[in-house]
């Protein structure tokens, strides 16, 4: 640790500091940053490209009194090393250690708890009437990135804070789109005179004076507008902002610690709504990151001399989920071109990189825009085609209504591929992707559906392109189980499950991911002399219900695992189904996550601390074997 930064634990402390010395503290953070994260994976790149503007930020504004909301919180890991999280920063997304995003519960200088994007400008509106409403007095300031600024809630946000005209600033923080080429020292010159106190109170005496001028007055008014606006429009390009009601002050550079300070000293004075474009370098001061953003935005741990990810054994890994659905959908464009593949700002992230290759104008990346994905998806299957939405399962519920709406209710062949379904491990709890086997079983027309392994993956995605309707396909982060992989991809029996292993003693119903660890512990009751039947049930919607009834009449013992809340799940599906058919003698145990947000672990952890995990389903059978469980209920 630098000597600058072993000083800091509060931001009052950095506001005791010279130029010089905030920069060495710059690069004492980012040392910081890059060690940890090396261990323990993370959002690297974004948060390197921040460290100036974050300093700044603290050094100008009174926080915690002055409120900063952090957009998306990719970038914020030197906002927690400055906020008395120096100490605790190792821990970063380790189990029990701190969050990788802002969090309410950590610091009174984390103002809103985020993780997914876009949704700071909305926050700190809803602040700022808050503030007007309780007569108080202090700045508010959303720092949102330029692909956040894409989606549509920030252009409601904008649009309702430019109408509303309260003390708001927006810092835009421009690490990638080019919304103007224009930096460099003219441009950051004529933004320091532009919001200086001496030039926005000419500029307003100036107005008054014109407009008294009888006869002329208006007139020579609205051509100085019009001369400001046509030689902004030249120098600086803020048309857009300014017309929606905004004070456009940029683009600063971000990595010009003197300049940015002297800035937002400047704004800090003004009133009104403010958009501050401030362009900075993603992966800034780690060559790596400067060279491949993409692969350090979010990134798991690595080594820091080559960039490389850290060394797991000369075994190699079986693929990904991801790496199979993209390799199965390439093969399956192939044979129909009607598929076209839609993603949300994923493309790497869903594994679409070489379907958006080979068929490029059969790929869409529609930033962003979770919701207009659904909507545009449900045109393009009005029209025949057959839309494969691929999008995180967290994701996905932002778009629930048009999935509803616009898909379901029309009863149109769109199908949705859902990465991260379950636990995501580090990311925690705004990316868990806990609920979607729950918030999509409910919705008529819907077939949901998941794989217990990255061999059955390519089938259900052929299953899914062959549906006719609507069909979700969800499958969990990480590696697959690395089993043999069929030649040709096939569709398999809508609605039906298969028996992996047969018994006596009692039924483990497993779906997805938990069927492996259902068959670990199967394998551990077989050495006890106890014999079970496991079924993997592949579908959740529509249940195989000749199966399961069959099941639950001949062992009168049944244990369900998902890696999904229990509430409205897998397990819910299979008691209602028991409950109609008037089978209330049988008994039955549902595991799966409890009603919590679950917080931020390992993938191996979290199941564990779930009770999904081989040892708890071995567990809840022999409990089950010898004392029962909770009978289902009598139909209604």
């Amino acid at each position: 640790m630098g000597n600058t930064l072993a000083g800091i634990n509060d931001p009052k402390d950095i506001r005791r500091l010279d130029i010089p010395s905030l920069i060495s503290l710059a690069q004492d953070i980012r040392e910081l940053i890059i060690t940890t994260v090396s261990r323990t994976g993370g959002h690297l790149a974004s948060s390197l490209g921040a460290v100036e503007l974050t300093l700044a930020l603290h050094y100008v504004f009174d926080t915690p009194r002055d409120k900063i909301v952090w957009d998306v919180g990719h970038q914020a890991y030197a906002h927690k090393i400055i906020t008395g999280r120096r100490d605790a920063f190792p821990t970063l997304r380790q189990q029990g250690g701190i969050s990788g995003f802002p969090k309410r519960e950590e610091s009174v200088y984390d103002v809103f708890n985020v993780g997914h994007s876009s949704t700071s400008i909305s926050a700190a509106t809803g602040m700022a009437e808050a503030r007007r409403l309780k007569g108080e007095k202090h700045k508010i300031i959303a720092v949102i990135g330029d692909g956040s600024m894409s989606a549509g809630m920030a252009l409601e946000g904008l649009n309702w804070a430019g109408d509303r005209k309260e003390d708001l600033i927006i810092i835009l923080n421009d690490n990638e789109m080019s919304i103007s080429p224009n930096v460099g020292a003219l441009s950051s010159y004529l933004n320091r005179i532009m919001t200086g106190e001496t030039v926005t109170r000419l500029r307003a005496d100036l107005k008054t004076f014109l407009s008294n001028i009888p006869s002329i007055g208006g007139h020579m008014l609205k051509f100085t507008r019009q001369f400001e606006e046509a030689l902004k429009s030249f120098l600086l390009p803020g048309a857009l902002f300014e017309d929606l009601g905004f004070t456009y002050v940029g683009p600063l550079q971000g990595h010009r610690l003197d300049r940015l300070i002297k800035n937002l000293h400047n704004i800090r004075q003004m009133t009104g709504p403010i958009l501050v474009h401030v362009l900075t370098k993603k992966g800034k001061g780690y060559r790596h990151a400067e060279e491949k953003p993409l692969r350090f935005h979010g990134t798991s741990s690595f080594c820091i001399e080559t960039g490389r990810p850290a060394g797991g054994g000369n075994r190699p890994a079986a693929i990904t989920y991801t790496g199979m659905f993209g390799e199965t959908l390439v093969r399956l464009g192939r044979e129909d071109s009607r598929i076209v593949a839609i993603t949300a700002a994923m493309c790497n992230g869903t594994g679409l990189d070489e379907f958006s290759r080979a068929y490029p104008d059969r790929f869409f990346d529609v930033g962003i825009a979770e919701q207009h994905s659904v909507t545009f998806a449900a045109g393009l299957a009005v029209e025949g085609l057959i839309p494969v939405v691929a999008i995180y399962s967290t994701f996905l519920q932002r778009a629930y209504d048009q999935i509803i709406h616009d898909v379901c209710l029309q009863n149109l062949h769109v199908v949705f591929c859902l990465d991260r379904g379950g636990f995501v491990g580090d990311d925690g709890a705004t990316h868990h992707g806990v609920f979607d086997l729950s918030y999509l079983r409910a919705i008529p027309n819907m077939v949901v559906m998941a794989p217990k392994d990255e061999n059955e993956l390519q089938h259900m995605l052929k299953t899914a392109v062959e549906a006719g309707g609507p069909v979700a396909v969800r499958y969990p982060r990480g590696n697959g189980q690395g089993v043999s992989l069929d030649c040709e991809p096939h569709a398999l029996p809508l609605g039906r499950g298969e028996i992996l292993r047969e018994g006596d003693a009692l039924a483990i119903i497993a779906i997805g991911a938990t069927v492996y660890p259902a068959l670990a512990a199967a394998e551990e009751l077989r050495k006890e002399g106890l014999a079970v039947r496991v079924i993997n049930a592949r579908f959740v919607k529509p249940l195989d219900r000749e199966l399961i009834l069959a099941t639950a009449a001949k062992f009168k013992k049944l244990i369900t695992v998902e890696e999904n809340v229990r509430m409205g799940g897998f397990g819910g599906a299979i008691m209602e189904l028991l409950a109609e058919e008037g089978m209330s003698d049988v008994r039955i145990r549902v595991l799966g996550i409890p009603d919590v947000f679950v917080e931020h672990a390992t993938q191996q952890e979290l199941r564990r601390q779930a009770g999904i995990d081989r040892d708890h389903i071995l567990a809840a059978a022999r409990e089950l074997i010898s004392a029962g469980g909770q009978r289902a209920p009598a139909a209604c």
